[in-house]
């Protein structure tokens, strides 16, 4: 038997993970095209109001101010950055009329202007989705300060420079940081979507998954020397680069981002999972785990699975998903730091 013969479940993270690279995000929105919907909108812009709601965002003031403005000046200041309006306001509330008359035909849940129909809670737009984007936030930092915590108060340090033996820590570290801010952004463009939190949560993320890329190949390979470091680094720093100004500066355009995140991600669990395979490392079991773990988090979000109840959809089990393996992440991290600090004390003694 072949290789992947002899390991059927790395067979089946490469065909999942192929799957996930031609799947293709269906980007139609059925649910603005429905005449009963775009016949709400419009008379709730013209009314200011949906049966017996009112919507407060198009009432006009009496100081004669446009329709769309009126609410802008009046709402707190926490509430300003929303940039909610009337129309904006219309279309979330007939949508909800909508869904909830569907719902009644037992059809399912359709799009609207490119997204599922989630249900609000208080200020916050998607409340599942952002909690569990500040949870892994969290996660995140408290990984990235026991594997600080672990180099430089736990191991042992080079006498002459006071570093540390690991020849990983500085890219371990500004992979935290690029965690981190990705991971806050998600957390802010879940609560509240406009333009610019679109663009700053697409950004990080393209940020932080290429940084990621990088750090794979540069551990996964052993490079260590600066020149091998460069050459891996350069091409893929470029191509992000060139990708974000891409989105912020021509066109944000979604369905580019999530094939290229996909590709990037695909590239890391296959990379990891061979080399998890390949070596004796004492937590190959969790690289495996989370390799796998990041398949299904791939294929959730490139099936883009309806929402349930009104607050879960695939992108809301994703991100719980990044949870636990966020935790297994950095615990490797710490297991590999320990370990090679370890081995280069062997061989200076």
């Amino acid at each position: 038997m072949g290789f992947l013969g002899r390991r059927p479940w790395l067979l089946f993270l490469a065909l999942a993970l192929a799957s996930a690279a031609v799947a293709v995000a269906v980007e139609a929105s059925e649910g603005d095209a429905d005449p009963l919907y775009r016949a709400c909108v419009e008379g709730c812009q013209k009314t200011g109001s949906l049966k017996e709601t009112s919507i407060k965002h198009c009432l006009v003031p009496t100081d004669g101010q446009p329709a769309d403005k009126s609410w802008y000046t009046h709402e707190p200041l926490y509430l300003q950055w929303k940039d909610w309006n009337c129309k904006s306001e219309c279309r979330y509330h007939c949508m909800m009329e909508r869904e909830s008359e569907r719902a009644k035909l037992g059809l399912q849940p359709v799009k609207y202007h490119g997204k599922w129909p989630l249900k609000r809670a208080s200020v916050f737009q998607e409340p599942l989705s952002a909690s569990l984007s500040a949870l892994t936030l969290v996660v995140q930092f408290n990984g990235w300060l026991s594997f600080f915590l672990l180099l430089y108060y736990k191991l042992p340090l080079r006498s002459e420079t006071h570093k540390t033996y690991y020849e990983y820590t500085g890219l371990w570290h500004i992979y935290g940081l690029l965690a981190m801010n990705s991971w806050f952004w998600s957390a802010i463009y879940h609560s509240c979507d406009t333009t610019w939190t679109e663009k700053l949560y697409f950004s990080s993320a393209a940020a932080f998954l290429g940084y990621s890329l990088i750090l794979t190949i540069l551990r996964t390979l052993n490079l260590r020397d600066e020149a091998s470091r460069v050459m891996v680094a350069a091409p893929i720093l470029a191509f992000v680069t060139t990708h974000i100004l891409y989105l912020n500066f021509y066109e944000l355009d979604k369905g580019l981002n999530m094939k290229v995140c996909t590709v990037i991600s695909i590239a890391q669990c296959l990379l990891w999972a061979l080399w998890a395979v390949m070596t004796r490392h004492p937590s190959r079991l969790k690289i495996i785990f989370v390799s796998i773990g990041g398949a299904v988090a791939v294929l959730l979000e490139a099936y883009d699975i309806p929402p349930r109840w009104g607050y879960v959809d695939g992108r809301a089990i994703c991100l719980a998903v990044a949870i636990p393996l966020s935790y297994l992440w950095w615990s490797f991290a710490k297991e590999d730091a320990e370990m090679r600090t370890s081995a280069i004390l062997k061989k200076t003694r």
